[in-house]
Formats: structure tokens, sequence, C-alpha cells
């Protein structure tokens, strides 16, 4: 399967070694480590991601899922995006790695794949962890995570903190409700540093992934499209400034204008038949 796989958000195969009962891959070399070296408990001094760096990362991961989904003849089911299994280059191009976990998706009439429930705590889609049934949705919920991580700095699950705290969808979902509340959501290390109307539109796409029901989630094609058009709104940090200020409520662009919400995720876009 991984020498069929051929994508620049994908980590390509070079060669591999069988010598007795070891199995050995051989992948081509990312400088920069992971997304989540780059994310999470960092180091003294280490610089956070910027915004522009971190949606990105988000577009050309949703690039990766969308060639799984729809380009690959079977598609693939990724069943392991996180922020561990995004490496990235010295430009901060991502690529998807680690197909371990990887199926082949339904083909002809199926919709689902019926299969042990595996994957990282935090990410699994709710449905497939109550039901063994994998479907292309089920990535889509997973990158959901992903996108909320990048918005919020914060992992899928921490142990280090407590209760409700510790799982990021169950701590962010007052958040997500209300709109008028999304910029709580922003990293506290973008330190306000982000063009709110885009801030705002990919905590919609990150919410519209995260829904509870497959069938309502979009297809990653659109995902793709939608965080395409909140990257064209690059953040430009006004000269001689050194500091930014976080949005407030009333300050901060309502999404019900017309244009705000990315078309590609609007609710009534009609699914692909590989949903």
């Amino acid at each position: 399967m991984l020498i069929m796989l051929r994508h620049p958000n994908l980590v390509n195969l070079h060669g591999y070694c069988a010598e007795g009962d070891e199995r050995l891959l051989v992948y081509e070399y990312m400088p920069q480590g992971s997304l989540e070296d780059h994310l999470f408990d960092l180091s003294p001094g280490k610089k956070p991601l910027e915004w522009n760096t971190r949606i990105k990362i988000a577009v050309g991961a949703a690039k990766g899922l969308e060639y799984l989904h729809d380009v690959a003849n079977p598609p693939v089911i990724y069943r392991d995006m996180k922020a561990a299994n995004i490496l990235l280059d010295n430009n901060f191009n991502p690529k998807l790695s680690d197909f371990g976990l990887a199926k082949l998706g339904p083909v002809g009439d199926s919709t689902h794949v019926s299969t042990r429930v595996m994957g990282t705590y935090g990410y699994c889609a709710p449905d497939y962890a109550m039901s063994g049934k994998l479907t292309l949705k089920s990535d889509v919920y997973s990158f959901g995570v992903l996108l909320l991580e990048l918005i919020t700095g914060r992992r899928a699950f921490d142990s280090s903190k407590i209760g409700p705290e510790q799982n990021l969808i169950t701590w962010a979902r007052s958040f997500l409700s209300d709109r008028r509340r999304f910029y709580l959501l922003a990293d506290p290390l973008l330190e306000g540093c982000y063009p709110p109307r885009a801030f705002h539109q990919m905590v919609v796409v990150a919410s519209m992934c995260l829904q509870e029901h497959p069938h309502v989630r979009p297809i990653i094609a659109d995902v793709a499209v939608a965080l395409h058009h909140v990257a064209s709104q690059l953040y430009i940090p006004v000269a001689d400034s050194k500091t930014c200020s976080s949005p407030s409520p009333s300050s901060s662009p309502s999404l019900k204008a017309s244009g705000s919400t990315p078309s590609a995720v609007r609710k009534g876009r009609k699914y692909s038949h590989r949903e």
C-alpha cells in the first residue's frame, strides 16, 4: 500500500529491510520533526508556531487526507490522524506519516468497514468508538481534533490537567456552541496575532468536523477547500508593533455576515458517494 501512495503531503517510503525477525521501513528525513514537537510543551526559548504556519500545516494535512480518501483507489482510511504523525520539512510543509493503522475503505455500495477499534485516545470519532464501524468520516472527526489542537495549543488528551479540562473536546464544547466566545479558544502563545475573521472561520470548520453524527460532517475535500480560503487571509503584523491584542466578543466579526463562513462547508452541501 505504502509504495502506491504518492503525494506531496504524504511522507515518502524510500525502502525497507527484512532480515530475520527484523523489519525496518526507511522514510524520507523530515528535519523539523513532528507537529507535536512544535505545538506542545515547548522548551524555554523555543518559538511557538505563528498563525500563518498553523493554517499552512492544516491545509497540507487536509490535502494529504483528501488524496487518501478521493484519489487512492480503493480509498484509504488513515485512522491515526494526530499531531505526532504529521512530520514537517524545513519549510514547515506537513506530511502524513505512520500508516500502520491505515485501512482500505469501503467500495461499491458499502458505507463502512467493520474493524476492531484502534487509534489514539482523544482523536477517535465517537460513532467509530461505539460501533466499530469505520468510515471516511471517522478520519474527518480526527482531523477536527487536530484543527482544534492547532487553534488552542492544547493536547487532545492531557493527563496533567484536572477534570473536564483533560479532554480537549469536552473542554471546548461550551466555546464551540457560542460564536461570541470563539476567541477564548485561541492559543495564548499566539498572543492575539491572528486575523479574527480567519480565526473564526477555522473554528467553524473544526466544529463541523467534530459533529457527533458522521453524516453531518463534511467530506475532507470540502474541508480542504474551506481551509484554503482561510489560508488566503494571511496575518500581516502591523509595522513597528511588537504586540498583538486578542479580539473581544464585541469587536470580533460575526460569521453570520455574507461570505464569512467558507461556502464549501455550509450546511446543505451535497456530499460525495464515498461518505
